[in-house]
Protein backbone atom coordinates (compact mmCIF):
# COMPACT_ATOMS: atom_id res chain seq x y z
CA UNK A 1 0.00 0.00 0.00
CA UNK A 2 1.22 3.71 -0.67
CA UNK A 3 1.74 6.07 1.84
CA UNK A 4 -1.21 8.23 0.15
CA UNK A 5 -3.25 5.24 0.59
CA UNK A 6 -2.38 4.52 3.96
CA UNK A 7 -3.19 7.83 4.57
CA UNK A 8 -6.55 7.64 3.67
CA UNK A 9 -6.94 4.19 5.37
CA UNK A 10 -6.03 5.47 8.37
CA UNK A 11 -8.19 9.18 8.28
CA UNK A 12 -11.53 6.81 7.32
CA UNK A 13 -10.97 4.46 11.20
CA UNK A 14 -10.31 7.87 13.17
CA UNK A 15 -12.77 9.69 11.38
CA UNK A 16 -15.61 7.82 10.17
CA UNK A 17 -17.74 10.54 9.04
CA UNK A 18 -15.09 11.87 6.16
CA UNK A 19 -16.06 12.89 3.43
CA UNK A 20 -13.00 12.89 0.88
CA UNK A 21 -12.19 15.27 -1.90
CA UNK A 22 -9.18 15.54 -4.49
CA UNK A 23 -8.92 11.03 -4.46
CA UNK A 24 -8.45 11.77 -8.29
CA UNK A 25 -5.14 13.09 -8.23
CA UNK A 26 -3.61 10.12 -6.81
CA UNK A 27 -4.24 7.96 -10.16
CA UNK A 28 -0.46 8.91 -11.34
CA UNK A 29 2.15 7.09 -13.19
CA UNK A 30 3.36 5.58 -9.33
CA UNK A 31 0.10 4.23 -9.03
CA UNK A 32 -0.43 2.85 -12.20
CA UNK A 33 2.77 0.73 -12.77
CA UNK A 34 1.60 -0.67 -9.02
CA UNK A 35 -1.49 -1.80 -10.52
CA UNK A 36 0.47 -3.35 -12.74
CA UNK A 37 2.39 -5.67 -11.07
CA UNK A 38 -1.44 -6.87 -9.55
CA UNK A 39 -3.20 -7.62 -12.85
CA UNK A 40 -3.75 -11.30 -13.76
CA UNK A 41 -1.42 -11.29 -17.07
CA UNK A 42 -3.35 -14.43 -17.92
CA UNK A 43 -6.60 -12.86 -18.45
CA UNK A 44 -8.26 -12.47 -21.69
CA UNK A 45 -7.99 -9.46 -23.94
CA UNK A 46 -10.49 -7.01 -23.96
CA UNK A 47 -12.74 -5.60 -27.53
CA UNK A 48 -9.38 -4.63 -28.65
CA UNK A 49 -7.67 -7.70 -28.48
CA UNK A 50 -4.62 -6.59 -26.82
CA UNK A 51 -3.38 -8.70 -24.35
CA UNK A 52 -1.12 -8.03 -21.56
CA UNK A 53 1.82 -9.52 -23.26
CA UNK A 54 1.51 -6.80 -26.17
CA UNK A 55 1.12 -4.00 -24.03
CA UNK A 56 4.08 -4.75 -22.06
CA UNK A 57 6.15 -4.51 -24.57
CA UNK A 58 5.99 -0.74 -24.41
CA UNK A 59 4.71 -0.33 -20.96
CA UNK A 60 6.16 2.68 -19.89
CA UNK A 61 4.77 4.36 -22.96
CA UNK A 62 1.47 3.02 -22.51
CA UNK A 63 1.13 4.19 -18.96
CA UNK A 64 2.76 7.25 -19.56
CA UNK A 65 0.08 8.07 -22.19
CA UNK A 66 -2.62 6.80 -19.51
CA UNK A 67 -1.51 8.88 -16.98
CA UNK A 68 -1.52 12.41 -19.43
CA UNK A 69 -5.23 10.96 -20.69
CA UNK A 70 -5.99 10.98 -17.16
CA UNK A 71 -4.58 13.88 -15.69
CA UNK A 72 -6.22 16.05 -18.85
CA UNK A 73 -9.69 14.05 -17.70
CA UNK A 74 -9.71 13.19 -21.74
CA UNK A 75 -9.45 9.30 -20.76
CA UNK A 76 -12.75 7.49 -21.49
CA UNK A 77 -13.79 3.89 -20.89
CA UNK A 78 -13.94 1.45 -23.40
CA UNK A 79 -16.47 -0.98 -24.77
CA UNK A 80 -16.72 -4.04 -22.20
CA UNK A 81 -16.39 -7.46 -24.16
CA UNK A 82 -19.19 -10.06 -22.79
CA UNK A 83 -18.46 -13.46 -22.60
CA UNK A 84 -21.09 -16.39 -21.49
CA UNK A 85 -19.70 -18.92 -18.88
CA UNK A 86 -21.72 -22.36 -18.72
CA UNK A 87 -22.81 -22.81 -14.86
CA UNK A 88 -24.03 -26.22 -13.23
CA UNK A 89 -27.71 -25.11 -14.03
CA UNK A 90 -27.69 -25.63 -17.53
CA UNK A 91 -27.50 -21.54 -17.86
CA UNK A 92 -24.66 -18.99 -18.41
CA UNK A 93 -22.92 -16.55 -16.22
CA UNK A 94 -21.95 -13.11 -18.42
CA UNK A 95 -18.28 -12.26 -17.55
CA UNK A 96 -16.99 -8.49 -19.07
CA UNK A 97 -13.44 -7.89 -20.23
CA UNK A 98 -12.41 -4.62 -20.35
CA UNK A 99 -8.86 -3.76 -22.38
CA UNK A 100 -5.91 -3.16 -20.20
CA UNK A 101 -6.17 0.33 -20.03
CA UNK A 102 -9.58 0.50 -18.57
CA UNK A 103 -7.74 -2.45 -16.27
CA UNK A 104 -5.29 -0.54 -15.21
CA UNK A 105 -7.59 2.28 -13.86
CA UNK A 106 -9.77 -0.10 -12.17
CA UNK A 107 -6.70 -1.45 -10.11
CA UNK A 108 -6.31 1.75 -9.38
CA UNK A 109 -9.58 3.04 -8.26
CA UNK A 110 -10.21 0.05 -6.67
CA UNK A 111 -7.01 0.00 -3.87
CA UNK A 112 -8.69 3.56 -3.33
CA UNK A 113 -12.11 2.88 -2.51
CA UNK A 114 -10.59 -0.61 -0.46
CA UNK A 115 -8.81 1.58 1.47
CA UNK A 116 -12.08 3.74 2.25
CA UNK A 117 -14.10 0.85 3.20
CA UNK A 118 -12.06 -1.42 4.91
CA UNK A 119 -12.37 -0.38 8.61
CA UNK A 120 -15.65 0.00 7.37
CA UNK A 121 -16.74 -3.82 6.48
CA UNK A 122 -18.25 -5.71 8.90
CA UNK A 123 -16.06 -9.02 10.21
CA UNK A 124 -18.57 -11.65 8.52
CA UNK A 125 -18.28 -9.93 4.94
CA UNK A 126 -15.19 -12.32 3.68
CA UNK A 127 -15.11 -11.55 -0.25
CA UNK A 128 -13.02 -9.65 -2.19
CA UNK A 129 -10.73 -8.47 1.14
CA UNK A 130 -7.68 -8.26 2.30
CA UNK A 131 -6.83 -11.56 4.76
CA UNK A 132 -10.16 -12.80 4.26
CA UNK A 133 -11.46 -15.72 2.31
CA UNK A 134 -13.67 -18.79 0.99
CA UNK A 135 -12.43 -20.89 3.15
CA UNK A 136 -12.45 -18.34 6.31
CA UNK A 137 -16.50 -18.18 5.38
CA UNK A 138 -17.19 -21.98 5.21
CA UNK A 139 -15.48 -22.74 8.39
CA UNK A 140 -16.91 -19.78 10.36
CA UNK A 141 -20.23 -21.23 9.35
CA UNK A 142 -19.51 -24.38 10.32
CA UNK A 143 -18.30 -24.14 13.19
CA UNK A 144 -20.82 -21.31 14.33
CA UNK A 145 -23.66 -23.88 13.32
CA UNK A 146 -21.89 -26.59 15.43
CA UNK A 147 -21.30 -24.71 19.07
CA UNK A 148 -23.83 -21.55 18.89
CA UNK A 149 -27.27 -22.95 19.01
CA UNK A 150 -28.35 -22.07 15.41
CA UNK A 151 -31.60 -23.88 14.94
CA UNK A 152 -32.98 -22.43 11.75
CA UNK A 153 -30.96 -21.05 8.68
CA UNK A 154 -32.63 -18.94 5.75
CA UNK A 155 -30.46 -19.78 2.25
CA UNK A 156 -31.14 -17.46 -0.06
CA UNK A 157 -29.71 -16.24 -3.65
CA UNK A 158 -29.81 -13.20 -5.40
CA UNK A 159 -30.81 -13.16 -8.71
CA UNK A 160 -28.49 -11.91 -11.43
CA UNK A 161 -26.75 -9.10 -8.43
CA UNK A 162 -24.05 -8.33 -10.58
CA UNK A 163 -26.75 -7.23 -13.16
CA UNK A 164 -29.10 -5.63 -11.65
CA UNK A 165 -26.97 -3.70 -8.99
CA UNK A 166 -28.87 -0.08 -9.19
CA UNK A 167 -26.74 2.46 -10.82
CA UNK A 168 -28.44 5.33 -8.95
CA UNK A 169 -28.00 3.55 -5.49
CA UNK A 170 -24.26 2.99 -5.69
CA UNK A 171 -23.47 6.26 -6.34
CA UNK A 172 -25.37 7.90 -3.72
CA UNK A 173 -23.29 5.20 -1.39
CA UNK A 174 -20.38 6.09 -2.99
CA UNK A 175 -21.37 10.01 -2.08
CA UNK A 176 -21.28 9.21 1.17
CA UNK A 177 -17.44 9.51 1.76
CA UNK A 178 -16.52 10.78 -1.15
CA UNK A 179 -16.73 14.09 -2.69
CA UNK A 180 -14.71 14.21 -5.43
CA UNK A 181 -16.52 14.56 -8.63
CA UNK A 182 -13.62 13.12 -10.86
CA UNK A 183 -13.34 10.05 -9.54
CA UNK A 184 -17.23 9.53 -8.95
CA UNK A 185 -17.62 10.74 -13.13
CA UNK A 186 -14.68 8.14 -13.84
CA UNK A 187 -16.42 5.31 -11.83
CA UNK A 188 -19.88 6.10 -13.41
CA UNK A 189 -18.25 5.66 -17.20
CA UNK A 190 -17.47 2.22 -16.25
CA UNK A 191 -20.49 1.61 -14.66
CA UNK A 192 -22.65 2.81 -18.21
CA UNK A 193 -19.91 1.89 -20.70
CA UNK A 194 -21.48 -0.08 -23.71
CA UNK A 195 -21.24 -3.95 -23.38
CA UNK A 196 -20.43 -5.75 -26.63
CA UNK A 197 -22.43 -9.73 -26.74
CA UNK A 198 -20.73 -12.36 -28.32
CA UNK A 199 -23.00 -11.65 -31.64
CA UNK A 200 -21.06 -8.55 -31.92
CA UNK A 201 -24.09 -6.33 -30.92
CA UNK A 202 -23.47 -3.51 -28.44
CA UNK A 203 -25.73 -2.50 -25.79
CA UNK A 204 -26.10 0.37 -23.08
CA UNK A 205 -26.42 -1.11 -19.46
CA UNK A 206 -29.22 0.63 -17.21
CA UNK A 207 -27.93 -1.52 -14.16
CA UNK A 208 -25.25 -3.59 -13.47
CA UNK A 209 -21.22 -3.82 -12.89
CA UNK A 210 -19.86 -6.16 -15.27
CA UNK A 211 -19.03 -9.43 -13.84
CA UNK A 212 -15.26 -10.03 -14.20
CA UNK A 213 -14.33 -6.28 -14.27
CA UNK A 214 -11.39 -5.56 -11.66
CA UNK A 215 -14.15 -2.74 -10.34
CA UNK A 216 -16.55 -4.59 -9.65
CA UNK A 217 -15.94 -6.62 -6.47
CA UNK A 218 -15.28 -3.51 -4.47
CA UNK A 219 -18.08 -2.29 -5.87
CA UNK A 220 -20.44 -5.59 -4.98
CA UNK A 221 -19.12 -5.36 -1.29
CA UNK A 222 -19.79 -1.24 -1.00
CA UNK A 223 -23.55 -1.78 -2.24
CA UNK A 224 -24.08 -5.19 -0.33
CA UNK A 225 -22.66 -3.46 2.82
CA UNK A 226 -25.34 -0.89 2.59
CA UNK A 227 -28.24 -2.56 1.65
CA UNK A 228 -27.85 -5.88 3.38
CA UNK A 229 -25.23 -6.08 5.97
CA UNK A 230 -25.47 -2.81 8.42
CA UNK A 231 -29.19 -3.18 7.52
CA UNK A 232 -28.50 -6.73 9.12
CA UNK A 233 -26.57 -5.39 12.05
CA UNK A 234 -28.54 -2.34 13.10
CA UNK A 235 -31.97 -3.13 12.25
CA UNK A 236 -32.41 -6.67 11.98
CA UNK A 237 -30.61 -8.52 15.19
CA UNK A 238 -31.63 -6.02 17.56
CA UNK A 239 -35.35 -7.20 16.86
CA UNK A 240 -34.60 -10.85 17.19
CA UNK A 241 -35.02 -12.67 20.59
CA UNK A 242 -32.42 -14.89 20.12
CA UNK A 243 -28.78 -15.37 18.41
CA UNK A 244 -28.80 -13.90 14.66
CA UNK A 245 -26.31 -14.48 12.14
CA UNK A 246 -24.85 -13.61 8.83
CA UNK A 247 -21.89 -14.82 6.86
CA UNK A 248 -21.48 -13.24 3.56
CA UNK A 249 -19.26 -13.93 0.71
CA UNK A 250 -19.90 -11.43 -1.97
CA UNK A 251 -23.52 -12.05 -3.39
CA UNK A 252 -23.80 -15.49 -2.12
CA UNK A 253 -24.81 -15.20 1.74
CA UNK A 254 -26.76 -17.61 4.62
CA UNK A 255 -28.53 -16.49 7.86
CA UNK A 256 -28.82 -18.77 10.72
CA UNK A 257 -31.25 -17.81 13.81
CA UNK A 258 -31.46 -19.11 17.07
CA UNK A 259 -35.49 -18.88 17.28
CA UNK A 260 -37.47 -20.44 14.35
CA UNK A 261 -40.07 -16.77 14.85
CA UNK A 262 -36.89 -14.78 14.56
CA UNK A 263 -36.20 -16.75 11.19
CA UNK A 264 -39.52 -16.14 10.12
CA UNK A 265 -39.82 -12.74 10.62
CA UNK A 266 -36.26 -12.28 8.61
CA UNK A 267 -37.60 -14.50 5.91
CA UNK A 268 -40.91 -12.33 5.55
CA UNK A 269 -39.03 -8.78 5.00
CA UNK A 270 -35.89 -9.71 3.32
CA UNK A 271 -36.95 -9.79 -0.15
CA UNK A 272 -38.70 -5.89 0.25
CA UNK A 273 -35.13 -5.12 1.81
CA UNK A 274 -33.62 -5.99 -1.61
CA UNK A 275 -36.10 -4.76 -3.66
CA UNK A 276 -35.23 -1.63 -2.53
CA UNK A 277 -32.06 -1.62 -3.78
CA UNK A 278 -33.26 -2.95 -6.90
CA UNK A 279 -32.50 -6.79 -6.19
CA UNK A 280 -34.65 -9.46 -6.28
CA UNK A 281 -34.78 -12.88 -4.46
CA UNK A 282 -34.65 -16.26 -6.55
CA UNK A 283 -37.80 -18.06 -5.14
CA UNK A 284 -36.88 -21.24 -5.91
CA UNK A 285 -33.23 -21.13 -3.94
CA UNK A 286 -34.60 -19.03 -1.45
CA UNK A 287 -35.69 -21.68 1.84
CA UNK A 288 -36.24 -21.08 5.49
CA UNK A 289 -34.54 -24.64 6.66
CA UNK A 290 -34.88 -26.68 10.03
CA UNK A 291 -31.38 -27.30 10.68
CA UNK A 292 -30.43 -28.60 13.93
CA UNK A 293 -28.33 -31.76 15.13
CA UNK A 294 -31.82 -33.12 16.69
CA UNK A 295 -32.89 -33.32 13.30
CA UNK A 296 -29.81 -35.11 11.16
CA UNK A 297 -30.61 -36.04 7.97
CA UNK A 298 -28.89 -36.94 4.30
CA UNK A 299 -31.85 -35.09 2.81
CA UNK A 300 -31.47 -32.65 0.23
CA UNK A 301 -34.06 -30.33 2.74
CA UNK A 302 -31.58 -30.84 5.30
CA UNK A 303 -28.04 -29.61 3.78
CA UNK A 304 -27.03 -25.56 3.10
CA UNK A 305 -25.64 -24.92 0.07
CA UNK A 306 -22.76 -22.26 0.66
CA UNK A 307 -19.70 -21.51 -1.56
CA UNK A 308 -19.36 -24.68 -3.32
CA UNK A 309 -20.42 -26.88 -0.43
CA UNK A 310 -23.03 -28.59 1.50
CA UNK A 311 -23.08 -28.60 4.93
CA UNK A 312 -25.31 -31.16 6.90
CA UNK A 313 -25.78 -32.66 10.53
CA UNK A 314 -24.09 -36.05 10.47
CA UNK A 315 -21.96 -37.88 13.21
CA UNK A 316 -18.84 -38.40 14.17
CA UNK A 317 -16.54 -41.90 15.06
CA UNK A 318 -17.86 -41.40 18.49
CA UNK A 319 -21.41 -41.31 17.63
CA UNK A 320 -21.88 -37.99 18.57
CA UNK A 321 -23.49 -35.15 16.17
CA UNK A 322 -21.32 -32.86 14.20
CA UNK A 323 -21.66 -30.88 11.17
CA UNK A 324 -20.09 -31.94 8.28
CA UNK A 325 -19.32 -30.19 4.57
CA UNK A 326 -18.88 -32.02 1.63
CA UNK A 327 -18.23 -30.84 -2.29
CA UNK A 328 -21.87 -29.69 -3.64
CA UNK A 329 -23.87 -32.20 -6.22
CA UNK A 330 -24.19 -29.87 -8.15
CA UNK A 331 -20.69 -28.51 -7.93
CA UNK A 332 -19.39 -32.25 -8.09
CA UNK A 333 -21.43 -33.27 -11.06
CA UNK A 334 -20.77 -30.05 -13.38
CA UNK A 335 -16.30 -30.45 -12.12
CA UNK A 336 -16.94 -34.03 -13.85
CA UNK A 337 -18.57 -33.32 -17.24
CA UNK A 338 -15.77 -30.49 -17.10
CA UNK A 339 -12.77 -32.85 -16.56
CA UNK A 340 -14.04 -35.49 -18.83
CA UNK A 341 -14.74 -33.02 -21.81
CA UNK A 342 -10.99 -31.59 -21.29
CA UNK A 343 -9.57 -35.05 -21.38
CA UNK A 344 -11.72 -35.95 -24.77
CA UNK A 345 -10.68 -32.59 -26.80
CA UNK A 346 -6.82 -32.75 -25.26
CA UNK A 347 -6.30 -36.56 -25.43
CA UNK A 348 -4.60 -36.46 -28.76
CA UNK A 349 -1.64 -33.67 -27.78
CA UNK A 350 1.51 -34.55 -26.47
CA UNK A 351 1.87 -35.34 -22.77
CA UNK A 352 4.33 -32.79 -21.63
CA UNK A 353 2.11 -30.86 -23.00
CA UNK A 354 -1.41 -31.83 -21.19
CA UNK A 355 0.01 -33.58 -18.20
CA UNK A 356 1.04 -30.21 -16.58
CA UNK A 357 -2.31 -28.60 -17.46
CA UNK A 358 -4.12 -31.54 -16.08
CA UNK A 359 -1.92 -31.58 -12.89
CA UNK A 360 -2.63 -27.90 -12.39
CA UNK A 361 -6.39 -28.31 -12.49
CA UNK A 362 -6.13 -31.10 -9.74
CA UNK A 363 -4.23 -29.02 -7.93
CA UNK A 364 -6.63 -26.27 -7.82
CA UNK A 365 -9.49 -28.81 -7.06
CA UNK A 366 -7.50 -30.08 -3.97
CA UNK A 367 -6.47 -26.13 -2.89
CA UNK A 368 -10.55 -25.46 -2.39
CA UNK A 369 -12.21 -28.38 -2.06
CA UNK A 370 -9.67 -30.93 0.29
CA UNK A 371 -11.17 -29.71 3.51
CA UNK A 372 -12.04 -32.19 6.36
CA UNK A 373 -15.03 -34.24 6.13
CA UNK A 374 -14.49 -33.79 1.94
CA UNK A 375 -12.06 -36.69 0.91
CA UNK A 376 -14.14 -39.04 -0.66
CA UNK A 377 -15.48 -36.45 -2.94
CA UNK A 378 -12.28 -35.40 -4.17
CA UNK A 379 -11.05 -39.39 -4.14
CA UNK A 380 -13.86 -39.95 -6.36
CA UNK A 381 -12.88 -37.46 -8.41
CA UNK A 382 -9.15 -38.10 -8.51
CA UNK A 383 -10.19 -41.53 -9.97
CA UNK A 384 -12.56 -40.71 -12.28
CA UNK A 385 -9.95 -38.68 -14.03
CA UNK A 386 -7.87 -41.75 -14.28
CA UNK A 387 -9.87 -43.76 -15.64
CA UNK A 388 -11.18 -41.09 -17.91
CA UNK A 389 -7.43 -39.89 -18.64
CA UNK A 390 -7.03 -44.12 -19.25
CA UNK A 391 -9.69 -44.66 -22.04
CA UNK A 392 -9.24 -41.89 -23.73
CA UNK A 393 -5.47 -42.27 -23.99
CA UNK A 394 -5.66 -45.56 -24.98
CA UNK A 395 -8.11 -44.54 -27.89
CA UNK A 396 -5.98 -42.34 -29.75
CA UNK A 397 -5.23 -44.89 -32.33
CA UNK A 398 -6.23 -48.55 -32.69
CA UNK A 399 -2.98 -50.09 -30.73
CA UNK A 400 -3.34 -49.26 -26.50
CA UNK A 401 -1.25 -46.80 -25.58
CA UNK A 402 -0.60 -47.84 -22.28
CA UNK A 403 -1.86 -50.77 -19.93
CA UNK A 404 -2.44 -49.96 -16.10
CA UNK A 405 1.49 -50.31 -14.80
CA UNK A 406 2.50 -47.78 -17.65
CA UNK A 407 -0.28 -45.52 -17.03
CA UNK A 408 0.72 -45.45 -13.57
CA UNK A 409 4.22 -45.27 -14.43
CA UNK A 410 3.71 -41.97 -16.65
CA UNK A 411 1.04 -40.57 -13.86
CA UNK A 412 4.59 -40.57 -11.76
CA UNK A 413 6.96 -38.86 -13.79
CA UNK A 414 4.49 -36.33 -14.05
CA UNK A 415 3.99 -36.43 -10.58
CA UNK A 416 -0.21 -36.64 -10.71
CA UNK A 417 -0.98 -37.28 -6.92
CA UNK A 418 -3.95 -38.59 -5.57
CA UNK A 419 -5.61 -35.66 -3.90
CA UNK A 420 -5.87 -35.16 0.01
CA UNK A 421 -7.82 -32.97 2.18
CA UNK A 422 -5.70 -30.10 3.75
CA UNK A 423 -4.95 -30.10 7.72
CA UNK A 424 -3.79 -25.89 8.18
CA UNK A 425 -5.83 -24.25 10.94
CA UNK A 426 -8.25 -21.55 9.58
CA UNK A 427 -8.79 -18.81 11.72
CA UNK A 428 -12.13 -18.61 12.63
CA UNK A 429 -14.74 -15.57 14.03
CA UNK A 430 -17.74 -15.86 16.23
CA UNK A 431 -21.05 -14.61 15.88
Amino acid sequence: MTTALQAIAFKTQTHPKHQFENLYGLLNSDLLYQSWGQLNKQSKPGIDGVTTDIYQQRLPENIQTLHHQLKSKSYRASAVKRVEIPKANGKTRNLGMPIVDDKLVQQSVSQILQSIWESEFLPYNYGYRPNKSAHQAIHSLTLNLQFRGYGYIVEADIKGFFDNMSHHWLMKMLSLKIKDKALLNLINQWLKAKVQLPNGQKIKPTSGSPQGGIISPILANIYLHYALDLWFEKQVKPRMKGRAMLIRYADDFVTAFQYQQDAQLFYRILGNRLRKFNLELAKDKTHLIRFSRFHPSGHPSRRINFLGFECYWGKDHQGEPRLKRVTSRKKHKLMLSTLYQWIKKHRSKRLNITMPTLKRKLVGIQNYFGLPDNSKSISRIYNFVLHTLYKWLNRRSQRHSFNWRGFKDMLGYFQIKPLRVSKRLIAVDWY
